[in-house]
């Protein structure tokens, strides 16, 4: 496995961590433990933090795939892999803390299986599809806006009464959608192959 690849593992290690550090444990079991006081107090700072690390990574492996040559078939398979899982995990978390509506995080969640399952149909295939364009920008506004609800608005919050991360988070949405949209009209002809 190459450097790249072991980066994009890495970064789906990091999603358990995430998972860990956000302050979700019920509150019998954080009332009995400090630890689990202090998540339940500033976990959410940490798994920003962990949240943002990953979503680094993902320009990391990226680069280095690119500039020493090490585009592989697999890299090509596990990177929007770990991108969906870090992306899925953060809003079923901030859909169960009521941090963003549960029918935003169903719809984007949504696009994303249904990306997966033209994937799985191309690789079947032996044919491996490639993020374009719009789901890279898509990608962009996802962290932006998972990071700024995360972190409840902070830095932001200290000039502006907006909600700018919910701003930002119905732009994703958008984009998500369209983004969606766009790839399976670009790949139609994967899922009609089985029809000849």
């Amino acid at each position: 496995m190459n450097l790249a690849n072991k980066i994009t593992v890495t970064r789906i290690l990091m999603i358990p961590v995430f998972v860990m550090l956000f302050p979700i444990y019920p509150d019998g079991l954080v009332s009995k433990l400090a630890l689990l006081q202090h998540i339940d107090e500033y976990g959410v700072y940490y798994a920003a933090a962990v949240f943002i690390l990953a979503s680094v990574t993902d320009k990391l492996d990226g680069y280095i795939a690119r500039k020493y040559n090490q585009i592989t078939n697999l890299g090509k398979l596990l990177d929007p892999l770990a991108d969906k899982l870090l992306i899925s995990a953060a809003l079923i978390l901030m859909a169960g803390r009521h941090d963003i509506a549960a029918w935003v995080a169903i719809i984007m969640i949504g696009r994303e299986f249904i990306i997966t399952g033209i994937r799985m149909t191309a690789s079947a295939q032996k044919i491996a599809l490639q993020a374009d364009k719009s789901g890279k920008l898509k990608m962009v506004f996802q962290v932006a806006a998972i990071s700024a609800v995360l972190l409840n608005n902070w830095p932001l919050s200290l000039i502006t009464a907006i909600r700018i991360d919910q701003m930002l988070m119905y732009c994703a949405l958008v984009l998500t959608v369209y983004s969606g949209y766009l790839y399976i009209k670009n790949n139609y002809r994967i899922l009609k192959l089985d029809q000849h």
